[in-house]
């Protein structure tokens, strides 16, 4: 007759130990593994940021003073060596205003064609001296590109008001 030995683990105990541990790996393991993720992605996001930040003040200070004119429609390139897998895109535009001499010429009374004139001019200038400037960074990642956009208006302070009789004006 045998003995029962109750010191030692039965194979059910052993099984179910391994079971809760492998449990506890898993769930510890796909943990780590978003954590790494969201990491990864926060960091590129940062670095977009920066790099979005740096483009846009090197833009503004290379136009600084310029006429609206020199600055080109679209310009592109990368960040060399220096960051890999981030390049930059520009991509410029004159500003479009709306005509808003329908809406004097539409209030209670109307509106007298002077008025209407300056509004006219006053848009017209506005165009002429604001161009929209848009800047973006692209991190061409494994599965698709990401990219990060802020828009700028560079102003031309030094074109002269357009009125009428007065010196310059029409320039």
């Amino acid at each position: 007759m045998r003995k029962n030995n109750r010191n030692a683990f039965t194979l059910i105990e052993v099984v179910m130990a391994m079971a809760v541990m492998a449990s506890g790996l898993f769930i510890l393991t796909n943990s780590w593994a978003g954590t790494y993720s969201r990491l990864k992605k926060t960091q590129v996001q940062v670095q977009m940021a920066a790099l979005l930040e740096r483009k846009v003040t090197e833009i503004e200070r290379q136009y600084k003073g310029k006429s609206l004119d020199s600055i080109p429609d679209e310009e592109s390139d990368d960040f060399g060596s220096e960051v890999p897998g981030y390049s930059w895109k520009m991509n410029s535009k004159k500003l479009e205003i709306p005509d808003l001499s329908a809406s004097l010429a539409s209030q209670e009374g109307g509106t007298d064609s002077t008025m209407m004139m300056i509004m006219k001019l006053f848009t017209e200038y506005l165009s002429k001296s604001i161009k929209e400037v848009k800047v973006s960074i692209i991190f061409k990642e494994k599965k698709k590109p990401v990219m990060a956009s802020v828009t700028i208006y560079i102003v031309d302070y030094d074109r002269p008001l357009p009125v009428p009789g007065a010196a310059g004006a029409g320039k």
